[in-house]
């Protein structure tokens, strides 16, 4: 892993990718943003991301179908997934776990909650 881990960020209201970017970069990530899937995809294919923090509903491609793509690509498999969504429904969780998310956030949460669960996420990963 890089001494700055890579994060995406993809999520179509600029308020949120604006605090997650506060928030992650001051955790010192190198981060990319995109504001629909399409161009998420795209950003992720161009340069795999260590972590690609996903919006559940957004344009082109949502999270679930992003994740997929994401998970299903060989050379993007060792990205972590976290989709993050205003729905906390048990058939949302299962619909994150079967598309092979890493972890799954309920909306609104908070910024510095989710650097935490992200960092716990790098130390699993730790051999």
């Amino acid at each position: 892993m890089p001494s700055r881990p890579s994060l995406l960020i993809a999520d179509d209201q600029p308020d949120l990718r604006m605090l997650l970017r506060l928030t992650f970069e001051g955790a010192g990530y190198a981060l990319r943003e995109a504001a629909d899937g399409d161009t998420a995809l795209a950003a992720c294919k161009q340069q795999a991301p260590d972590v690609a923090l996903l919006d559940v509903m957004m344009p082109g491609l949502d999270g679930y179908e992003l994740c997929r793509a994401i998970k299903g690509d060989p050379r993007l498999r060792g990205t972590m997934v976290v989709l993050m969504t205003a729905g906390d429904q048990a058939i949302e969780r299962e619909k994150a776990r079967v598309a092979g998310a890493d972890l799954y956030v309920a909306k609104p949460f908070s910024p510095s909650q989710l650097l935490r669960q992200v960092e716990a996420l790098f130390a699993s990963r730790r051999p």
